[in-house]
């Protein structure tokens, strides 16, 4: 799948939903995420078989968008995960790749190796605390730079106050304590595409969605995230439609650069 496409589809959706739930079945999440109106999730690499589930999903659903997260592309702490943790080991972004990723998302950084390999040929989202650190990923070929702790690091006032330091130039993907109450704070503060969790969900209701394999009711509480992150960008940006409009005119009409050559 080609990273314009990727791109595209995370700018659409607004939401990059993170699966971390080893009780669910990943493909009938995916299912309930398009019947929501999302094409997209990421798949984290701290469920138990990350590559066998990406892979089947990528298989049974080739059109949808599905990432690897929780990615550690740093081999020296690789392998020191990996001799402690042997019975289920932390894959190498050329596996998750291979597995059939569509984009990599991590919680740190990514190194020069991991840039060289692959920016430009898959959409790279890396974890980032700092101004600084924004600003040194993006350059190195990352397309959108997760923030990450979002909550720990400030909420949408983080995002507020590091934002003029980049000039407004680059998307920003708040991961970490997302939900209905800080979604349109986010938006006002000019995040595009946000990251959550099931934990967005109330406690109760997810309980009862992975007690009764519910995923109609998956599908509902998602879809009103989509609903509540649509209706804030239509203010925040009015006239731009996100479902429609091409890389370019999101690119135009917002001030932001996704990397994207």
């Amino acid at each position: 799948m080609d990273i314009t496409t990727v791109i595209s589809t995370l700018l659409r959706d607004g939401f990059i939903l993170v699966f971390n739930q080893d009780k669910l079945d990943i493909v009938k999440t995916a299912q309930a995420l398009l019947a929501a109106g999302i094409g997209n999730m990421e798949v984290t690499c701290r469920i138990r078989q990350p590559l066998e589930k990406l892979a089947r999903l990528r298989k049974e659903l080739p059109a949808f968008v599905a990432g690897a997260a929780s990615l550690i592309d740093w081999p020296g702490m690789l392998k020191v995960y990996n001799q402690a943790h042997a019975d289920d080991p932390l894959p190498t972004l050329q596996q998750v790749a291979d597995a059939g990723a569509c984009y990599l998302v991590s919680a740190v950084n990514f190194s020069d190796a991991g840039y060289e390999k692959f920016a430009g040929r898959m959409a790279m989202i890396p974890g980032c605390g700092s101004a600084t650190e924004i600003v040194t990923q993006f350059g190195k070929g990352a397309n959108l730079c997760k923030v990450f702790p979002a909550k720990e690091l400030g909420g949408p006032a983080f995002v507020e106050a590091v934002d003029p330091a980049l000039h407004k130039m680059i998307s920003l993907v708040p991961t970490g304590g997302t939900n209905a109450a800080n979604i349109p704070d986010y938006i006002n503060a000019g995040v595009l595409v946000m990251g959550g969790s099931f934990s967005m969900i109330e406690k109760a209701t997810m309980q009862k969605i992975v007690a009764e394999q519910d995923y109609k009711l998956l599908a509902k509480e998602l879809a009103a995230a989509k609903q509540l992150i649509d209706a804030a960008r239509a203010k925040k940006y009015p006239g731009l439609d996100f479902a429609r409009a091409s890389l370019a005119e999101i690119s135009q009409k917002t001030g932001r650069n996704f990397n994207v050559r």
